[in-house]
């Protein structure tokens, strides 16, 4: 549409200011600081494409529509816009949509295909509508603002919850309703603080919310819901979607997808101080090697160690450092307290990993977002690996270049019962890289060790930090039975690599990261959005976590959702919705189930991603119900090659009963796509959680042999000790360029107990 222009006296209206029909508060000298300014009534209307104008008498009001449901407002109470974070948060879109405007009478209805935003005229007021004339949102108010806030106050759906803010330790996996959080930097590492914050919510109602700022904000979610940020602008994105994950990937459109880390990202990280180490005595860099000889020599993954941490510890000899690393099979990386200037130099010396501090956020948020931004950039610039940094404290954006940090923390059980809803519940903010150190950095013991490390197993970074405890918090440290439990769980971890790097990159391409809360995959379950969840998450859609925090055997209120749970160690099968008391939890046992037609990729028996072979198998752990599939991601792991299409993908598909007995057909579609180092065959072996022998297995129509037990060899078994019953199938060294079947006739599904 032409530039439109009318209604109001608009050449005047928009020429300057010419007082507002509530006042104007910077003439307001002998007001309180309290009073607020609400906006008055429009004055001034113009419309040029997808961008639209608006007066109110001083105040001056934009409308820009980004896409066909994401569109932004600003409001500059004296009539002069501005834009504090530049480019450094919003990255360039597409072209904008195709947009109309109505007048009809008491208000412009501003349109896409999918949405129309309607502004009241007396006052003016917004309120969002779906093309099918269902309300997304609606201001109980106009905005309004005082001498140094701006805010925007909503009306609250009866049934409404929110979700977001950033990481909120000790909430965030479920809702925010009749609660007010706070965005912005605080060093508060502990329960009720709030590191990495963001300014962005999303709410059940099919939208989501981000303040363009790097002003702290208050959000209170009561009745009705008021967001206040603290600075004389107002500036928002807002996006409409069907779904919380489609809202999540319209904000991380916006402000970035999160970046995929390398593969030995995904591996527990080791951290300490090598040089003068006043905890320690001394110890020099080259001391970081005697740790590493240490997970070596009790046969424990790891993926990367930080040899110093910038508090005065120094670093020396990196490229020997570095050398002796890799014999171990990780990844050397540095604290960067002391600024970036020997970055280039460091990297060239083999450094993968960078660790901001809180050095580099001193008290504004564009500091941290730069230093996140140059550092992931400096390691790029100077070799042939993806940025991967670390920060505890961040802003909107850092989920495109680093893992947010909690902070230091004293290892307790407290410790653990606040964190495991965190991490999941930043997720919905468009964190996909959110954690804890194990046991924390002061404190903690053998048994809150093993504990806490049994379930950020199934995040995808952690790390283990040493040097400020009373003694070294290496996983191996404590002995057994600790040691060989915590050996149980990163090995888990490395073996189920394949699964949580495909969710890595579904991250890399939708903005929803691999931990959710229940709410996000279960959004009609009540129960999901509240406390009877929020000591519980998922990993990816297939494994729900439900970690001990108390010094107990026993572990009670675990929730089960809609659908078959099966206990991963026992095998046992569960319908949800249900409440699960009194679970047995021994020390060596985190409580685990899998969701009913789960298909999960694996590389068995590895201690390090870099064990992997040409000839290497490839294991798929199958829980049989209906229909359902999953498709497996892979890439050389450590380049920036997948970025130009250097990836492949490969779908199991897997059709069984719904419930008895019945054939079980796993089809494997041929691997698409090509990188350096892809498999052009590889053996499979796949566990199917039958609960029954079948009659016979099949590969492509071919018989195979059924084996005694345990073998390499092409054939199949069944294992009725082994969690409830499982048919194994292994199989010889099949082309990837080429799909299969196997089918198994007669063996049963998931739902069986």
């Amino acid at each position: 549409m032409a530039v439109a222009a009318a209604l109001l006296g608009l050449a005047a209206a928009l020429a300057g200011p010419v007082g507002s029909a509530h006042g104007d508060p910077a003439a307001g000298a002998d007001h309180a600081a309290a009073d607020r300014t609400t906006v008055g009534d429009v004055t001034g209307f113009a419309a040029d494409g997808p961008a639209y104008r608006l007066a109110a008498g001083a105040a001056r009001v934009r409308v820009t529509f980004v896409s066909d449901r994401t569109f932004r407002i600003e409001l500059a109470p004296d009539g002069t816009f501005t834009d504090p974070t530049g480019k450094d948060v919003v990255l360039p879109q597409g072209p904008p949509p195709r947009t109309r405007w109505k007048d009809r009478g008491d208000r412009y209805e501003l349109s896409t295909t999918a949405v129309t935003l309607r502004a009241y005229k007396s006052p003016l007021r917004f309120a969002l509508y779906r093309a099918d004339g269902t309300r997304v949102w609606s201001e109980a108010k106009g905005l309004s603002w005082d001498k140094d806030s701006t805010a925007q106050t909503l009306a609250r759906g009866a049934n409404e919850q929110f979700y977001g803010a950033g990481m909120q330790n000790g909430r965030g996996n479920t809702s925010h309703r009749g609660k007010t959080v706070e965005v912005g930097v605080d060093y508060n590492w502990d329960d009720g603080g709030h590191p990495n914050s963001v300014p962005y919510y999303l709410s059940s109602a099919g939208y989501g919310v981000f303040r363009n700022t790097y002003a702290p904000g208050t959000y209170a979610f009561g009745d009705p819901v008021t967001t206040t940020e603290k600075e004389r602008r107002f500036d928002a994105y807002y996006f409409a979607g069907p779904t919380a994950k489609d809202v999540i990937g319209q904000y991380t459109q916006l402000t970035g997808r999160p970046f995929l880390p390398p593969v030995y990202g995904l591996e527990i990280g080791d951290s300490d101080c090598y040089l003068h180490n006043a905890n320690r005595g001394e110890r020099h860099t080259l001391d970081a090697l005697k740790v590493a000889d240490g997970y070596t020599a009790n046969d424990m993954p790891g993926g990367w160690m930080l040899v110093n941490d910038g508090y005065g510890c120094g670093y020396e000899n990196l490229p020997d450092v570095n050398k002796g690393l890799g014999d171990h099979k990780m990844k050397m990386g540095l604290w960067t307290q002391d600024g970036l200037a020997k970055l280039a130099d460091q990297v060239k010396a083999g450094q993968r990993v960078a660790k901001l501090d809180v050095a580099w956020v001193g008290d504004g948020y564009k500091f941290a977002l730069d230093g996140c931004k140059d550092a992931y950039k400096g390691i790029e610039d100077n070799s042939d690996a993806r940025g991967f940094t670390w920060a505890p404290e961040s802003w909107s954006g850092a989920q495109r270049c680093g893992v947010q940090w909690s902070g230091d923390q004293k290892g307790s059980w407290e410790y653990i019962r606040w964190q495991i809803p965190t991490y999941a519940g930043a997720t919905m903010s468009g964190l996909a890289y959110t954690t804890g150190d194990v046991d924390g950095i002061f404190g903690g013991s053998p048994k809150t060790y093993v504990r806490d490390l049994q379930w950020k197993a199934f995040l995808p970074a952690v790390m283990t930090m040493d040097g400020w405890a009373p003694s070294d918090k290496q996983p191996y440290r404590y002995g057994d039975p600790y040691t060989s439990v915590n050996r149980k769980y990163l090995k888990l971890k490395e073996s189920l690599l394949p699964y949580m790097y495909s969710y890595a990159a579904e991250a890399t391409r939708t903005g929803v990261g691999p931990v959710r809360p229940l709410a996000l995959e279960y959004p009609d379950d009540p129960e999901a959005a509240s406390d009877a969840a929020k000591y519980e998450f998922l990993s990816g859609e297939s494994f729900l976590v439900a970690p001990v925090y108390e010094d107990s055997e026993v572990r009670n209120g675990i929730y089960l959702p809609k659908g078959t749970w099966t206990d991963y160690w026992t095998g046992r099968t569960y319908e949800g919705p249900r409440t699960l008391d009194g679970y047995r939890a021994p020390l060596d046992t985190l409580p685990l189930f899998v969701k009913a037609g789960a298909n999960i990729p694996m590389w068995p028996g590895i201690r390090s991603y870099e064990d992997r072979t040409a000839s290497s198998p490839l294991a798929w752990d199958v829980y049989p119900k209906g229909t359902s599939s999953f498709t497996l991601y892979e890439d050389d792991g450590v380049t920036r090659a997948h970025r130009t299409g250097a990836y492949a993908q490969q779908k199991l598909t897997v059709r069984a009963p719904r419930e008895g007995r019945g054939d079980i057909t796993l089809d494997l579609g041929a691997s698409k796509g090509d990188f350096r180092g892809k498999q052009t065959a590889r053996p499979y072996d796949f566990t199917v959680h039958s609960g029954a022998a079948p009659k016979s297995v099949a590969l492509d129509g071919r018989t195979l042999p059924r084996l005694s037990g345990a073998g390499r060899g092409e054939g199949w078994w069944y294992d009725a000790s082994d969690r409830g019953g499982v048919v194994h199938v292994t199989t010889g060294a099949l082309p990837t360029d080429r799909g299969f079947t196997v089918a198994l006739r007669g063996a049963g599904a998931a739902g069986r107990n």
